[in-house]
């Protein structure tokens, strides 16, 4: 297994990518709003960096998490470079993975209803 890290600057296409992922059997992702380290950020404080940031126009990042199996790399690849585009372009997004020793909590086991009565 795999984590799956996308970090997503075209966020206007998020919703397209998470469709494209669910119908391949990616169904699960945490969408965390991020920002990436900016030149605004680093001559100052971080509050008044901060503030510059809002009204610079600095766009907002979407970091995707999911927990993928091995053999899903390729198609969830693919997903992402018809939805985002080619990633070397400026602008795009960041993906890569990091090998799982463990995982728990994937894969829901059906509840026997018999055992669950009270």
């Amino acid at each position: 297994m795999k984590l799956l890290v996308i970090i997503l600057n075209k966020t206007d296409v998020l919703d397209y990518l998470l469709e494209g992922l669910s119908a391949a059997g990616i169904k699960g992702a945490t969408i965390i709003e991020s920002s990436g380290m900016t030149l605004s950020r680093l001559g100052s404080s971080f509050l008044s960096a901060s503030i510059r940031g809002l009204f610079s126009g600095e766009e907002d990042n979407r970091t995707i998490l999911s927990v993928i199996k091995n053999n899903q790399l390729d198609t969830a690849r693919k997903i992402v470079y018809n939805t985002v585009g080619d990633l070397s372009q400026p602008n795009t997004g960041i993906m890569f993975t990091v090998p799982l020793d463990f995982v728990e909590g994937t894969v829901k086991k059906p509840v026997d209803k018999e055992k669950a009565k009270p």
